[in-house]
């Protein structure tokens, strides 16, 4: 049996409204510091940052706003941008395919996780 709604305390909305606000700011300077130095071969874990860098945004941003759809929409269409300004734009970056992928898997992550939220919540 689903639960009734309740609505988050004010207090509450507002702290997810500056956490995801701050998450999206973390993210732009994340993928569009001009020069980002790298020793040695890159990881595994950089998709991972990926994913993260994608995931947390989206899913606060989502939860802040109530508008999951708009939202996601967004970043799935920020991720394979991001790539190209690295690549284009940004000297000393460069923009890699399957970076903008796992971007995606991490909206894609997001998006489920807000999906479960919603249902449980009854938004």
């Amino acid at each position: 049996m689903p639960r009734p709604v309740t609505p988050l305390p004010a207090r509450t909305r507002d702290l997810v409204k500056v956490a995801a606000a701050v998450a999206v700011v973390l993210q732009l300077c994340v993928l569009y510091w001009p020069v980002v130095t790298v020793e040695g071969p890159v990881s595994w874990t950089d998709k991972v940052v990926h994913v993260f860098v994608f995931a947390v945004p989206t899913y606060l941003a989502g939860w802040a706003l109530r508008r999951v759809g708009r939202v996601v929409a967004i970043f799935l269409v920020h991720a394979p941008l991001s790539e190209l300004v690295q690549h284009f734009l940004l000297p000393g970056r460069s923009g890699d395919i399957w970076d903008a992928v796992v971007d995606v898997i991490g909206v894609a992550l997001a998006a489920s996780l807000l999906l479960v939220r919603a249902r449980r919540e009854r938004w």
